[in-house]
């Protein structure tokens, strides 16, 4: 929820962009007995595009995921993404354009699926939780890789994925 200043017309609009249904696209947690807890409320999956994401991915902190469209029409996960100083919306613009993505596989990834790249994201406030929620996700999406580490402040963490489309990887 936005805490703040009265908001004038522009920035209720954008604000309702994050906040749809009653819904906030955040990651929330609770802790029990040493363990963390986490919910990820993903946004809807929407095909990248610079004027969507400028409209409407906030400046915030978080973590995305970038799909790509397959021939047989099934989303391909490729890139699990974290933001806090950038915000998302940069975050998504430099991983969704050819031009200015560096990494080699993900370029050839945009490349061979012009026009098939999708994303969600999930807002988090805490470097702390987002580090819990990537060290989850790249144990769970790619074990054999080098994880990320995680904070380190709990025994176990649990994450659980909520998509109003239906989509969940874990």
């Amino acid at each position: 929820m936005y805490r703040g200043p009265a908001l004038d017309g522009k920035l209720v609009a954008r604000a309702l962009l994050w906040y749809r249904r009653g819904v906030l696209y955040e990651i929330s947690k609770s802790v029990k007995n040493g363990d963390a807890f986490y919910t990820v409320r993903w946004s809807p999956i929407v095909k990248a595009d610079k004027y969507t994401i400028n409209g409407s991915v906030p400046a915030m902190g978080g973590v995305a995921e970038l799909y790509y469209k397959d021939d047989h029409g099934k989303l391909n996960l490729y890139m699990l993404a974290r933001s806090y100083f950038g915000g998302l919306r940069a975050t998504l613009r430099v991983a969704t354009d050819p031009e200015t993505e560096k990494d080699e596989r993900r370029h050839a990834v945009l490349v061979d699926h012009e026009d098939q790249i999708y994303y969600r994201y999930a807002l988090v406030e805490s470097q702390d939780d987002m580090s819990d929620v990537m060290f989850f996700f790249m144990t769970t999406h790619a074990p054999s890789i080098s994880s990320l580490p995680h904070s380190g402040r709990y025994e176990r963490i649990f994450l659980k994925e909520i998509d109003s489309g239906g989509l969940v990887t874990i």
